[in-house]
């Protein structure tokens, strides 16, 4: 049986790529017994029922799984964050970040509508992220600056398009290749937040590799245990290995290196408060759950 990746799902139905033609497919029943949903980004075995129709017959092991935005088997995240309309916000930069390598995904920070601000400002803000190991890329897609650079990171990949409401990441996507058409709309001066353009998941072919311009997560709690948030913010896992205690937490433990960093100025210390305030909600959500 032929292979191949799920890069659209759509009312039921499953588009299969094998060999650059695409078979519209369902998945048995089988899969339902199991509790099993195909996801887009799977790689899958299936039957060809006539031309250009099939049956899914099994889903192959996934390296992860995302369940709102629906994908799986995602490379890298391009965190889309605008320098102005809206306001940059660090604090759920950091939530997004922390999320994304909790999922073991390479995290990328887009920070557009660059035309709009002081760059010496914006790159000034942005040290410290780049100073921890983190790629960001400033670009503007109004004045298609930067946007070249971008391209070559899509090789080989499945990244997944995410960020903040209004930061203008369809724009981004139409900017780095217009074929694309994704619908944008102006962000909501009233609200000062925008609006939701993209309905479903798709993958999308782009310069070797696939994008996905996804609705976003629609949930940013941080399920996860209070060990998972010290190892989500990479620098800090990095470090932990010349804490005193294995396990630690960074927060009031003793000869931590993760403390020591902050105190010597390696690590932002706005960056280290909101990690110890992910700290405190994971804590708090690990309480309610178990009482």
């Amino acid at each position: 049986m032929p292979t191949g990746r799920i890069v659209k799902a759509l009312s039921g139905f499953y588009y299969v790529e094998n060999q650059d033609c695409i078979y519209q497919c369902r998945a048995r029943g089988q899969f339902r017994k199991k509790d099993l949903k195909p996801l887009v980004g799977d790689i899958v075995e299936f039957t060809i029922e006539n031309k250009n129709e099939g049956y899914i017959r099994q889903l192959f092991e996934r390296k992860n799984t995302l369940i709102r935005p629906p994908i799986c088997n995602v490379d890298q995240a391009l965190l889309v964050f605008s320098a102005k309309e809206p306001d940059l916000n660090k604090l759920l930069l950091d939530r997004f970040l922390a999320i994304i390598e909790n999922f073991q995904i390479t995290p990328l920070i887009c920070i557009s509508k660059m035309d709009l601000c002081d760059e010496n400002e914006i790159k000034k803000i942005m040290s410290p992220y780049e100073t921890a190991g983190y790629q960001v890329y400033y670009i503007s897609s109004r004045f298609h600056q930067g946007i070249e650079p971008l391209k070559e990171m899509f090789h080989d990949k499945i990244t997944v398009v995410t960020g903040q409401s209004g930061v203008g990441k369809s724009s981004l996507l139409n900017a780095l290749d217009i074929q694309l058409n994704i619908d944008t709309n102006e962000i909501s001066k009233a609200l000062g937040r925008g609006k939701h353009t993209t309905r479903h998941v798709e993958l999308l072919k782009l310069y070797g590799g696939y994008v996905a311009d996804t609705p976003g997560f629609s949930s940013l709690e941080l399920m996860m245990e209070p060990l998972d948030i010290a190892h989500s913010f990479h620098d800090f896992r990095e470090l932990s290995s010349k804490c005193k205690f294995r396990g630690c937490l960074h927060d009031s433990e003793p000869s931590c290196a993760v403390k020591q960093a902050v105190d010597d100025g390696m690590i932002s210390k706005e960056r280290y408060e909101h990690y110890l305030s992910f700290l405190k909600e994971t804590k708090l959500l690990k309480e309610k759950k178990y009482g």
